[in-house]
């Protein structure tokens, strides 16, 4: 896995434990960076996770906090009083990967990680492996994840608003399309509709057939809540009417002709009055959602193309309608996927990646929601059946905590505000408090990469997707300038009050 340098980088102190270790060093290497460390039987990896200034001087006469003094005393100090301590994180042996079990020696030497010996543990080929970027302290290291690992054990990408979530799910899209994966994106904000991710997506409209709906679903467009049990019996008795007669007109139109007539021939005025409540929210439903409700609509199952990435644009509707749209998908995705495994006949007899924009939305910490029923299932299940999932958020701590802990795999770039950041690390157990405290430090596009899909953590640079994207921040500037051309306002006009 490649030879070590000729020259050490440091010694190891007390203090070294099998999992953790100290380095003293002249020139410490970035924090994230990594190093080998001499040990018997091999030596190990090592991922430095923290760099300390040291003065010989003042460790010397401690106490010494005058700045007058140690002013005088840096100036008659030689350039080697400086010193580096560095803490390591042990990763594992250099060729196994394996914990030991007795620490490194104090005075062992500690040496750079050769390059050949990352590229060895971060790289790999496609269609096993896809590339998702680089070393962030080696840019010449590419760093691959593990597909089927990614896909099976479920990833999470967390970052705040601008640092790279939509590029980081294009750069995946794109290279597990490129091995003829299959992926089912629900994009809240229009950023992948119509992009080239993949060749070229294949987009969705999110068009609901009311014949294809649950109960449940239905109840969730009508606003028929389950405390409002009469009208939830009045809504149950009425669809039953209908799904046992040949439609003549619209099946919302049907429906609400079913409940009128419960209404008359109803006795009971609790059940009479919870029909007019239910007549009255079809009709507020007709006017809500007329422009995605469609009676011909086919099953959208039939529209999903293998080997693409499949967008379902949900930028055009409200979070309630998004909610059926997502649940029917996935509750039906999981269905078909279940009768292949079972040998059954099956609208999708292929693996799909399902990746959720906005997954604090439609699977909330502290509320109900279809999707969360659904998405909660898939996490416990999918991997059975070759359903994965990935849930893309801004703000962690307002997902369900159950769901995230389930997604093994993390890709998390920037994260400011300590309460996400400690909700992070109580869900994964690969986070490191050492690796949350790189979090409000990381520049656009640089990611911590922790979980089964990588054989360590590590923190990443990614890769830049070639294409465009719509969800990047537009250059307003130059709007309205093209509007006023376009407009043929004279600047005099726009600026005169300040001319």
């Amino acid at each position: 896995m490649g030879g070590e340098p000729e020259e050490p980088l440091g010694y190891i102190v007390d203090g070294a434990t099998p999992r953790s270790a100290r380095f003293v060093s002249p020139a410490p290497p970035a924090v994230g960076d990594y190093v080998l460390i001499e040990a018997e039987p091999r030596p190990l990896i090592g991922l430095v996770k923290n760099v300390g200034t040291r003065s010989i001087t003042l460790s010397s006469l401690p106490g010494v906090y005058d700045p007058v003094v140690v002013e005088r005393l840096r100036a008659e100090a030689s350039s080697e009083d400086v010193f580096f301590e560095c803490s390591v994180s042990v990763i594992g042996d250099a060729e196994r990967l394996e914990m030991p079990r007795m620490p490194p020696l104090p005075g062992s030497r500690v040496y750079p990680a050769p390059a050949g010996l990352l590229s060895g543990l971060f790289g790999g080929e496609p269609p096993r492996r896809i590339r998702v970027g680089t070393l962030l302290a080696r840019p010449e290291v590419p760093v691959y994840v593990d597909v089927n690992r990614m896909v099976t054990r479920h990833t999470a990408v967390l970052a705040v608003t601008g640092a790279g979530k939509s590029n980081t799910v294009a750069v995946l899209a794109d290279r597990v399309a490129a091995i003829g994966g299959t992926l089912l994106v629900f994009d809240f904000h229009g950023e992948y509709a119509g992009t080239s991710i993949g060749g070229g997506v294949n987009t969705i409209e999110a068009r609901i057939n009311p014949r294809l709906l649950s109960i449940g679903e239905l109840m969730v467009l009508l606003g028929v809540e389950h405390r409002f049990y009469n009208q939830e019996r009045v809504l149950r008795r009425a669809l039953d009417l209908v799904r046992k007669k040949q439609l003549q007109r619209g099946f919302l139109q049907e429906l609400a002709e079913a409940v009128e007539k419960i209404r008359l021939v109803e006795k009971r005025r609790e059940e009479a009055t919870a029909a007019v409540a239910v007549l009255n929210k079809i009709e507020s439903m007709l006017e809500r959602y007329g422009d995605i409700i469609d009676d011909d609509a086919p099953d959208p199952l039939t529209r999903l193309l293998p080997g693409r990435v499949n967008v379902v644009d949900l930028s055009r509707v409200d979070e309630e309608a998004a909610d059926v749209v997502v649940s029917h998908l996935v509750r039906k995705l999981l269905l078909e996927r279940k009768r292949y495994k079972h040998g059954e006949r099956s609208m999708v007899p292929y693996p799909v990646l399902v990746v959720l924009e906005e997954a604090h939305i439609l699977a909330p910490r502290d509320d109900a929601t279809l999707s969360k029923y659904w998405l909660s299932r898939v996490a416990r299940e999918g991997r059975k059946f070759g359903v994965g999932l990935m849930l893309v958020s801004q703000r962690p701590k307002g997902l369900d905590p159950d769901i995230l802990s389930q997604m093994n795999n993390m890709i998390v770039l920037r994260i400011v505000e300590p309460s996400d950041q400690r909700y992070i690390q109580e869900a994964s157990e690969s986070m490191s408090s050492e690796l949350v405290e790189q979090l409000p430090s990381l520049n656009t596009g640089e990611a911590i990469l922790v979980g089964p899909f990588v054989p360590a953590p590590a923190l990443v640079k990614i890769d830049k997707y070639r294409g465009s994207l719509g969800g990047s921040d537009p250059d307003v500037v130059s709007e309205w300038l093209r509007y006023r051309e376009a407009a043929h306002v004279p600047a005099e006009d726009l600026y005169s009050e300040f001319l």
